[in-house]
């Protein structure tokens, strides 16, 4: 097992999905995962995980919980001091991506695969930090000039 320590983070629901695909690659650092609690198990057998709350930018408690969330991830950050996070979005795990970019660690964001032609808002704002930045489908590039290719993670 590599010495690098790697935070993956993602919301739940199909952004966690996406994450699992990761698996492999967790399994090859030392690992941890950053999601959203839900009533569904989000928990990847063998991996620490945390969570946060779950956020809807929509409902009134969104600006509340985000502010839970950004104490949460700093302490998580301090405690498990990443070298690296890699993410596939959204809200709720913004705070712990540029944690990670505030104290010079490497940030390494993947497009969601739903997002053909157009960016999610969470891509937009980490694109201008992400040290690395993939997309799942080619077109995606006319969008983020300066991202990565590689086909899908699925």
């Amino acid at each position: 097992m590599n010495n690098i320590k790697v935070c993956f983070a993602a919301s739940s629901g199909g952004h966690f999905e996406q994450l699992m695909m990761l698996k492999p690659l967790m399994e090859k650092y030392h690992s941890f995962v950053i999601t959203e609690r839900t009533t569904y198990g989000s928990e990847i057998k063998g991996v620490k995980t945390y969570y946060l709350q779950q956020v809807n930018r929509k409902e009134k408690t969104f600006i509340p919980r985000m502010i839970v969330n950004l104490i949460r991830s700093f302490r998580i950050f301090l405690k498990e001091k990443p070298d690296a996070v890699i993410s596939t979005g959204v809200l709720a795990v913004i705070p712990i991506c540029l944690i990670a970019k505030l104290f010079g660690k490497k940030l390494i964001y993947i497009e969601s695969f739903a997002k053909i032609t157009s960016p999610t808002e969470t891509g937009k704002l980490l694109y201008q930090f992400a040290d690395q930045f993939y997309v799942q489908w080619e077109e995606m590039l006319k969008v983020y000039p300066k991202a990565i290719y590689k086909g899908g993670i699925y």
